[in-house]
């Protein structure tokens, strides 16, 4: 009897092993570390979302003349926080795209409104308006981190899902799809470097298209 209880122990752990290995346990903590990278992804463009608004404002009272770029921002920013990709949506590659395009667009008008805030010295001694611009900063770089590490938790997901003996349970028990990674130039993922040298009228860079080409900025867009 003490043998066949032995027995029948060893088979049970054995059991829970194989099904250990078989991905039950992996392919969730995978998928739940992914998803919590995530959530940081999404708080680190909502603290840049928030501070666009106080930007704006700032930068309209010294610069009311550019009006076209400040529209453009506000417009970049409702679009960026008008689409929402839920958890479930990081299997989707449409619904990531629409996304990561729409925060590129931000990032973009963004850089547009560095350039034209050179052309204001009132502006650039502002305490406030500088304290805004770090803080911006501040919020590229997390989102900068903040993609790289949801990147990372992707890439582990994916590998653990597609892998022996994990894809066992990873298809079988779980039916886990594939989580879509940030794909952009890394240009489009930083805060954009703004070349102030040899600056022609006020709104506009070096060689660069009108500040009010919607056109170009959406094709500027979908090329990231």
């Amino acid at each position: 009897m003490p043998v066949l209880r032995s027995f029948r122990i060893a088979v049970a752990g054995l059991l829970a092993l194989g099904l250990s290995a078989c991905g039950i346990n992996s392919v969730p903590t995978a998928e739940e570390n992914a998803k919590a990278r995530w959530a940081d992804v999404q708080s680190a463009y909502q603290r840049r979302a928030d501070l666009v608004p106080n930007l704006v404002a700032t930068v309209r009272a010294a610069a009311q003349s550019e009006t076209q770029i400040l529209t453009n921002v506000t417009e970049a920013r409702a679009r960026a926080t008008g689409i929402t990709v839920t958890t479930d949506d990081l299997s989707d590659p449409a619904e990531f795209q629409r996304f990561q395009q729409a925060q590129n667009q931000l990032t973009q008008a963004l850089g547009q409104l560095r350039t034209v805030v050179e052309n204001y010295p009132q502006l650039q001694s502002q305490g406030r308006f500088a304290d805004l611009m770090v803080s911006l900063e501040s919020s590229e770089n997390r989102i900068d981190t903040a993609r790289t590490r949801y990147n990372d938790a992707v890439q582990e997901y994916n590998t653990e899902i597609r892998t022996f003996p994990s894809v066992i349970g990873a298809k079988i028990i779980h039916g886990a799809e594939p989580m879509q990674a940030f794909t952009a130039e890394p240009s489009a993922q930083t805060a954009p470097d703004v070349d102030f040298g040899n600056m022609g009228a006020p709104g506009m860079a070096p060689g660069a298209a009108p500040a009010n080409d919607n056109s170009t900025q959406a094709s500027a867009a979908a090329a990231n």
